[in-house]
């Protein structure tokens, strides 16, 4: 049977988009992780199913690259309030967020921050705004749950941090049950911030909307900025509005590259 698919990306964070709203399509993680491969599926980082959802308009089931089925994806949000178009409710693993498409983009409502350690979680209490922790020379990072987990090391340069070998480190201490996406961020500016983010489950990307989310609203509670705050991902930038005790707003692009079928039988479950 053929499948249709959209290829999106928000930032260079890109996606396969399957619209099973009308027609069930069948998903296992092995599937998702053939089809994400670069080299013999479709390639993404993330692969999207839009089904029928009881709770909200649409429901958006999101796998990782390694085809594991994850909470929550910001960039995946705005690629899809982009193409279902004006104002949308999403349910996700994460809970039920807004989005709404305007002439400056998509702008996300992502729900409220989480900050308990068992809500994060992590293997045992402590301060997670100054968790007494380190690797090497990343210390004291923050945590929050914005839907999935996030750590946010702040360093005076996230360029030279070795990311690549020290985020599949982070991401799978014992201290992070659930696992962990490992953010590193700079302040270059009273509301301005640079990150980069090792995803869970996918790597280095070169967007992390959740990660934006989490430097941002962090950095907040550490009066390191005020809102609301730029935060520049390698794949360009993002805007993040929130305030204490309020939810979430994420404004960035999205954009379709193209469309296509693939056979189901080639990536069989």
């Amino acid at each position: 049977m053929s499948v249709a698919f959209r290829k999106m990306h928000g930032l260079g964070n890109d996606f396969i988009v399957i619209d099973a709203r009308a027609a069930p399509v069948a998903m296992s993680a092995a599937r998702a992780a053939a089809l994400a491969e670069r080299r013999t599926g479709i390639g993404c980082d993330q692969l999207i199913v839009l089904e029928p959802s009881t709770t909200a308009d649409v429901r958006m089931r999101i796998f990782n690259a390694d085809g594991s089925e994850v909470e929550a994806c910001g960039n995946a949000s705005r690629a899809v309030g982009l193409m279902l178009g004006g104002a949308q409710r999403i349910e996700t693993l994460g809970g039920v967020i807004t989005s709404t498409a305007g002439d400056n983009g998509v702008t996300v409502d992502m729900g409220p921050a989480r900050f308990g350690w068992d809500e994060i979680p992590l293997a045992y209490g402590m301060d997670t705004l100054s968790m007494p922790v380190g690797w090497e020379d990343l210390e004291a990072p923050a945590a929050v749950n914005l839907g999935n987990p996030h750590v946010v090391f702040f360093v005076p340069d996230a360029d030279v941090v070795d990311l690549a070998r020290l985020g599949p480190v982070i991401e799978t201490d014992p201290l992070f049950p659930e696992k962990i996406n490992v953010g590193v961020a700079s302040v270059l500016g009273p509301r301005h911030l640079k990150l980069r983010v090792w995803e869970r489950g996918v790597g280095l990307t070169r967007a992390c909307g959740t990660g934006a989310c989490a430097a941002a609203v962090l950095a907040l509670r550490r009066r390191l900025v005020t809102g609301p705050v730029r935060v520049d991902l390698p794949g360009g930038p993002l805007e993040i509005a929130w305030e204490a005790g309020g939810t979430i707003l994420m404004t960035g692009p999205a954009s379709s590259s193209f469309s296509g079928t693939f056979d189901e039988d080639a990536y069989p479950l």
